[in-house]
């Protein structure tokens, strides 16, 4: 019989680095489930993921006791425990600003609910489309309903997917209706007040990454 995880209060201070890393590990746990793997060293996480298995032993331990020893982790309840850890044993609740190509896919896209995050609502300033629904059957609303639907529909995540030059707006008008979590695809730096946790994902940035190393690749041949 396996003994119980020891798991402590969460601290005060963790880096957002380290909860990067557990978003990893909690995927890596994912596959091992799927493939039938009860038990696994942080040694052998390490080496199948490539990771560093100090640094995942220092990442958990700042969570409680999980692994077991001669044993290692339990595959399932280490899972279990990530998911509370990173608040996904809740019922996440997304709207998405913008109805254009890409808050359109990304209402639609099904690994969201998989991993707990239930997309409830989009919002758009053009009339026609309004009204409609995603191909998924996420309802498209008004801008102007933000702070009532975010209300009603217990929303908690915003994700920004408008232009550029609407993005400072949108965002506050997000934070007005009570919004503490936003994603932002938006280029450029967006601020918020204290109290309220903004992401960016810059897909440009990415992308202008990837041309240097391809650039430096040519250079080098």
């Amino acid at each position: 019989m396996k003994p119980p995880n020891k798991a402590r209060p969460l601290p005060d201070q963790i880096s957002e680095l380290t909860t990067n890393r557990l978003s990893i590990y909690l995927r890596c746990l994912a596959e091992l489930d799927v493939a039938g793997v009860e038990t696994i060293s942080s040694q052998g996480l390490a080496e199948q993921f490539k990771l560093n298995a100090a640094q995942i032993r220092k990442d958990l331990a700042y969570f409680g006791e999980f692994g077991v020893r001669g044993v290692g982790y339990f595959v399932k309840d280490l899972r279990r425990n990530l998911r509370q850890i990173l608040g996904l044993d809740r019922n996440l609740r997304v709207a998405i600003m913008g109805a254009g190509n890409l808050g359109m896919a990304l209402a639609d896209y099904p690994g969201f609910r998989q991993e707990g995050f239930e997309i409830v609502a989009l919002f758009d300033v053009l009339n026609e489309k309004v009204g409609h629904l995603s191909r998924g059957g996420v309802n498209i609303y008004d801008v102007r309903q933000l702070k009532k639907v975010v209300k009603t529909d217990r929303i908690s995540i915003a994700v920004v997917a408008v232009p550029v030059s609407a993005a400072e707006h949108v965002v506050r008008q997000v934070v007005a209706a009570g919004v503490k979590a936003i994603l932002n695809f938006s280029p450029g730096p967006l601020a918020v007040p204290p109290g309220v946790k903004l992401k960016s994902v810059d897909l440009t940035q990415s992308l202008e990454s990837l041309s240097f190393f391809l650039a430096r690749e040519g250079a080098d041949s």
